[in-house]
């Protein structure tokens, strides 16, 4: 069995102090990094190619947010790592299970290195 894959979790820096994302990933068995959208370029420098990015974002919609989304949208295209957006909605309950319905066809096809 290979090493965990790796999912990188870009927000905008607001993140509820109640719920996180990356005890949700933890717990389906996902390593994953959380970064700002200003850090984002500097993470992907020094981490392992994710298998997916998942795009978290709150109701902050000004121009340099959709500027650096924009962009991280089409550095993954590029390099063939999907983006799945997801907004900051509260979480719900049976939440986790549809994260692994989203993000589990993409990183479980990913080869191992």
């Amino acid at each position: 069995m290979g090493a965990l894959q790796q999912v990188l979790v870009v927000d905008d820096g607001v993140r509820l102090a109640d719920h996180s994302l990356a005890a949700d990933l933890a717990g389906l068995g996902y390593a994953s990094v959380t970064a700002s959208i200003e850090a984002f370029d500097d993470v992907l420098a020094v981490i392992a190619r994710p298998a997916a990015v998942l795009l978290q974002s709150s109701n902050r919609r000004d121009a340099v947010y959709e500027r650096l989304a924009t962009r991280l949208r089409e550095q993954m295209k590029s390099g063939g790592i999907p983006v799945i957006e997801l907004d900051g909605a509260p979480t719900r309950v049976g939440a986790p299970v549809d994260l692994k319905s989203r993000i589990g066809p993409y990183v479980l096809n990913e080869p191992e290195l």
